[in-house]
């Protein structure tokens, strides 16, 4: 066959832990804050009181959302560890069974009973591998970052903030709330339709439909906010 020049390039997404606490921090970053200085220029007539319980809901919110990113990356590894444990041991006590294991696997995979308990027997002859090997094609676990938590928790906490304070800008800079939400909403919403379009872009899904549904969701949320304000004030 003639050789036609052309290159096979295989586009992956990378980092995807990454993408998905900045998805996680921002989009709540952006929701959060907006629907409570939303809900607050119904009930008040100074932006600065907006202006202080945003930035103390951004602190807390941020906080609160880091620490659980934190915590669901240290349970991650946690996990994994406790699992990895319990393999090295049944390699040490049960290696039959462990071996039997393995030709599941490659049995599931199409092979041959010969070649099932020939790559059983030579996967066995180091432990160590044996042991990933069954973590990641019996478990389906593969090793945690061991910084993830921390990682995780500084993602999401300053993705929070970055977001939060789009909405809140306004109220730094127009005296009247409900003149400031005009320009908050227009600000935010435009945000929401890029944020959302990009997100569903990285994630294959399509990208002015993701758009439309991130900043209708933060939309909604401002709005009955706002109206509840107005409701019980």
């Amino acid at each position: 066959m003639a050789d036609t020049g052309y290159i096979h390039h295989e586009q992956h997404l990378r980092s995807s832990d990454f993408i998905s606490d900045i998805v996680i921090g921002m989009s709540d970053g952006l929701t959060v804050p907006f629907a409570l200085a939303a809900g607050l220029s119904g009930a008040v007539s100074d932006s600065s009181l907006v202006v202080t319980a945003g930035i103390a809901e951004i602190v807390a919110g941020s906080i609160a959302m880091g620490l659980g990113g934190y915590l669901a990356g240290r349970t991650e590894a946690d996990h994994y560890d406790s699992e990895r444990r319990r393999e090295v041991r049944e390699v040490e006590t049960v290696p039959e069974r462990e071996k039997e294991e393995v030709r599941e696997v490659f049995a599931e995979m199409g092979l041959s009973p010969a070649l099932q308990v020939a790559i059983a027997d030579e996967l066995a002859k180091d432990k160590v591998k044996w042991v990933d090997f069954m973590m990641k094609y019996e478990l389906g676990l593969d090793e945690p970052d061991p910084n993830r938590a921390t990682k995780s928790a500084l993602t999401i906490g300053l993705s929070y903030v970055a977001g939060g304070l789009i909405p809140l800008s306004p109220y730094f800079f127009v005296e009247h709330p409900h003149q400031a939400l005009i320009y908050s909403c227009g600000l935010t919403l435009l945000c929401l339709f890029v944020f959302g379009y990009f997100k569903s872009k990285v994630t294959g899904q399509s990208p002015v439909a993701g758009a439309f549904k991130v900043m209708l969701i933060g939309a909604l949320a401002a709005a009955a906010a706002f109206g509840v304000a107005k409701l019980f004030g």
